[in-house]
């Protein structure tokens, strides 16, 4: 068994540049995303990304890297609480 693919990330790194693009690692998986928001699930906690027309541009899901480009307009980190809440806000624009 190969050792290295038991280690997880436990780093959470954010680089964004201009607004237009951001790069994150530690990110466990993503839970949903749009043109409008991404939720991710990160070694750090929850994150929504909102913004306008943002794209997906490359996913490492071995490294726990993520690209996404498009105008960000915000980053936020959320506990297991808030990720409960944010469901059900979604389940209820749904209904």
């Amino acid at each position: 068994m190969d050792k290295n693919k038991d280690i997880q990330v436990l780093t959470h790194n954010v680089q964004m540049i201009d607004r237009k693009t951001i790069q994150m690692n530690g990110i466990k998986k993503i839970e949903s995303f749009n043109k409008e928001e991404f939720f991710l699930q990160s070694v750090m906690g929850y994150i929504l990304i909102k913004g306008e027309e943002l794209e997906l541009v490359k996913l490492d899901t071995s490294g726990g890297n993520i690209y996404i480009k498009g105008k960000i307009n915000s980053v936020a980190y959320f506990d297991e609480e808030k990720k409960k809440n944010k469901e059900s806000l979604i389940s209820r624009l749904f209904r």
